[in-house]
């Protein structure tokens, strides 16, 4: 746990644990502020775990939310009161500490000097110069200058932000790259399934971010607060701004667990899990290891989500474990899909439509989740079959795998490189922005219809890698994106229904039928999964290696007759 020393009546830090508090406590801290919202990260405690911790300390915890990067003189002002009314000294967290370091700052604007501001936080490991110029601008920051210059930048460290920058380093490495990410640890999401059913330990699917980024690509460990397309300009948490001739954007998206009321207070206990939480997996496996009777539940919200086919893949290894231990003839399983269909193309639904018969699991169509009641066990769905009136419908459960509804991040969604619904705007085959020439887009966050998975976006860098070094050179887009996407649904422990298809449902399978023949459980599909796919990540697709994902070319148009 690192703290940062701002004044004496108040530190700030990054993401805190439960484990964490009580050496706060001892530390001599009184009270706490959370600025950071409930599911922001993938492996972030909620409020209301820190919130018990602190409770079983003996010191205040205060919740005070603050959008990453949409810090408004509001929040501010909301914070210099919870500084009054808290015993102090004080503990503020969010991500990395800017954001509470940045409230601050604001609160002292008319209180101390701006030097003296600077100095403090400075002091502390913060750079707040674009608050500054932000207190002096009137509360906008301005953007026709900037902190820093790059001929790209990408917003975004996952897997599609790292591929792009390895991808475009092989292709031009005398290119300056700057790479915006705030966070420390780059996880391999796929492979939580696996965590949740015992098969790979967490720390198999985590390396650090320091690790992974290209040589030669400047890391920028910020969280991004808005863009300024007009200026070519990506403005940072605590107001900096960052210069780019090119724009990569494919910061992932949002898990939005607070959409289903109740679910945040009882993620983690009361038989409430989540393979969509690095922390959570672990808990899922513990789950279906203790349960020998009752009833299961397995949840899947409204499109568009991470990995379509992960819901049920929780639910069939979790049933395979029951099935090999006697204990699923006990088990009551369902599977309470908000949509209508087992699967959205058609080829594959056979093979997995018998899994689901083998298991004795319930397919409860239209079901969405909509809240949840840990202590008292029982699950609330929204029912909205074709042609009936909605209902509401409420199941006990034993266990509940939930699988969060999803969401571009709220800076994205109130961008001007946003579409009406909330994601980046792209065309479909160059990944290029449709307003913005300048801009490309992949990963989860763009609105192509493709499946959003790990292996789109391996094949979608080295198209924005492509067709970015092209416009460098005077050149239209020559490469362009299909579509594809895979998911191994694992239907039991050993055996997997390798799905791959691009756009409109399309099958684009990797290997000949008589090696996998992905409508069928194949061990060799397992193999892949398991052996195969986390090296082909960690060390070929982050490296900027595309074995099986070169680029498609763009046919040259025929030349019209005179």
């Amino acid at each position: 746990m690192q703290v940062n020393n701002i004044t004496d009546a108040l530190s700030v830090s990054p993401q805190i644990t439960p484990q964490d508090v009580a050496r706060i406590r001892d530390a001599g801290f009184r009270a706490i502020i959370c600025n950071r919202p409930d599911g922001e990260g993938a492996d972030q405690p909620n409020f209301e775990e820190i919130e018990t911790a602190a409770k079983a300390a003996g010191i205040e915890a205060h919740y005070l939310p603050v959008t990453s990067g949409l810090v408004q003189d509001s929040d501010a002002e909301a914070f210099g009161q919870a500084l009054l009314e808290l015993p102090g000294p004080v503990l503020a967290y969010c991500r990395t500490g800017t954001r509470s370091a940045t409230l601050w700052s604001l609160t002292e604007a008319d209180r101390r000097p701006v030097s003296e501001i600077l100095a403090a936080t400075k002091a502390a490991g913060f750079d707040m110069a674009g608050v500054a110029r932000r207190i002096v601008n009137g509360g906008k920051t301005p953007t026709i200058s900037g902190d820093a210059t790059f001929d790209i930048v990408i917003v975004g460290g996952g897997a599609g932000g790292i591929a792009v920058a390895a991808s475009l380093k092989s292709r031009k490495p005398d290119l300056d790259i700057a790479l915006i990410d705030p966070t420390d640890v780059h996880y391999y999401q796929p492979g939580w399934t696996m965590v949740g059913a015992g098969i790979f330990e967490p720390a198999e699917t985590a390396k650090t971010m320091g690790s992974l980024i290209p040589r030669g690509v400047h890391w920028i460990k910020s969280a991004v607060a808005a863009f300024e397309p007009a200026d070519n300009a990506v403005i940072l948490d605590g107001c900096r701004v960052v210069k780019y001739d090119r724009l990569v954007v494919c910061p992932g998206l949002k898990l939005d667990w607070s959409a289903i009321e109740g679910l945040e207070e009882t993620l983690g206990r009361n038989g409430v899990t989540s393979n969509y939480r690095y922390d959570l997996a672990p808990y899922t496996w513990e789950l279906v290891q203790g349960l020998k009777d009752g009833r299961a539940l397995f949840t899947q919200p409204p499109m568009p989500i991470k990995c379509a086919g992960a819901p049920q893949k929780a639910l069939y290894l979790s049933a395979d474990h029951w099935f090999r231990n006697g204990a699923l003839g006990n088990i009551d399983i369902h599977f309470c899909n908000a949509g209508g269909v087992l699967f959205g193309v058609k080829d594959y639904v056979p093979a997995l439509q018998s899994y689901m018969d083998k298991y004795g699991a319930s397919l409860d169509f239209f079901h969405n989740l909509v809240a949840v009641d840990g202590p008292a066990r029982k699950a609330t769905f929204e029912v909205k079959k074709p042609e009936s009136a909605p209902e509401r419908v409420t199941l006990e459960f034993d266990m509940i795998h939930v699988c969060p509804p999803q969401t571009a991040p709220d800076f994205i969604r109130v961008s001007p490189l946003a579409d009406a619904a909330g994601w980046v705007d792209v065309d479909q085959a160059t990944l290029r922005h449709q307003s913005h020439d300048n801009i490309w887009s992949l990963g989860d966050v763009m609105n192509a219809p493709n499946a959003k998975t790990a292996a789109a976006a391996r094949k979608q860098a080295p198209v924005v890698a492509e067709n970015i070094v092209a416009d460098i050179e005077g050149r239209a887009a020559v490469a362009q994106y299909d579509g594809y996407g895979s998911c191994p649904l694992t239907v039991e422990r050993g055996k997997i229904v390798l799905a791959e298809f691009g756009y409109g449902g399309v099958m684009k399978p990797s290997f000949p039928k008589f090696v996998v023949d992905g409508t069928r459980p194949s061990r060799l599909a397992w193999l892949l999964k398991e052996r195969i796919l986390p090296p082909i990540y960690w060390k070929a697709m982050l490296r900027g290696h595309e074995w099986m994902a070169r680029p498609e070319k763009i046919a040259p148009k025929a030349e019209e007759p005179a």
